[in-house]
């Protein structure tokens, strides 16, 4: 990430983000950015973080909306069931808010509620 232009840089490609680093283009993500963007929240990504990534991209996709993390358990309960529809699990992946974090990474905008 390069603080001083507000953009990620993979390969002299500029992914330009807000100052909380949440993607401008959410068209422009790709899994590589995705990397890029979890190691500087501090993120090693395993299949479990995929999962929700993946999860997250398909429900804003659906819904045009990023859920917050009570929507995210519900949503993820309803889904995986409810070992992985957890708060505690979630935070467990993103101790830094699940939703945020998550969000940030997955390329999309920063949910709505979230501080």
């Amino acid at each position: 990430m390069d603080a001083a232009t507000s953009a990620y840089v993979i390969d002299s490609h500029v992914y330009e983000h807000d100052e909380e680093g949440y993607l401008k283009n959410l068209s422009e993500w790709n899994k590589e950015l995705a990397e890029l963007i979890a190691k500087d929240e501090k993120i090693e990504m395993t299949p479990e973080h995929w999962e929700v990534v993946n999860f997250l991209r398909d429900y804003y996709d659906e819904y045009q909306v990023a859920p917050a993390i009570r929507v995210l358990v519900k949503a993820m309960k309803k889904t995986f069931g409810p070992e992985k529809g957890d708060q505690k699990y979630l935070y467990e992946l993103f101790p830094y808010g699940p939703a945020k974090q998550a969000c940030k990474i997955a390329g999309l905008p920063k949910p709505t509620g979230c501080v």
